[in-house]
């Protein structure tokens, strides 16, 4: 693994962030590649628009652990707006950069947003 992934995706790969589920979260996301052995959901506690926990768990390769990882920590203390403005290269350089080979992973941390905040839209389009 050394020499291929980054110090920075190893730390986030052997290390991941807030791991696990939330009981009773505001949104969950959930993100499946099922032919490329990836599959990760993100669990999310909202108050005021602003995101106050988030909680990953991500099943594949190193990258794909590191960006459930990473995108926890992006995320929290955010608000709504601004996490939707997250693209694949903000998940990308948080990692500090990812091997082209595993660019998707990049992709994948920010579907992961991306479904969670739709999930949310969804559960409260009528509040």
């Amino acid at each position: 693994m050394a020499g291929f992934y980054n110090e920075k995706v190893i730390d986030h790969f052997k290390n991941p962030r807030n791991v696990g589920v939330i009981k009773n979260p505001d949104a969950v996301g959930y993100v499946g590649e099922p032919a490329w052995g990836i599959d990760a959901e993100l669990y999310l506690r909202i108050e005021s628009g602003i995101i106050i926990d988030a909680k990953s768990k991500a099943f594949g390769c190193g990258a794909t652990i590191a960006a459930g990882s990473v995108v926890t920590e992006m995320i929290k203390g955010k608000s709504l707006d601004e996490i939707a403005g997250i693209t694949n290269e903000d998940v990308d350089r948080a990692l500090g950069g990812l091997p082209a080979s595993k660019s998707h992973c990049a992709r994948l941390g920010r579907e992961l947003i991306q479904a969670a905040l739709k999930d949310y839209r969804e559960r409260h389009k009528n509040a």
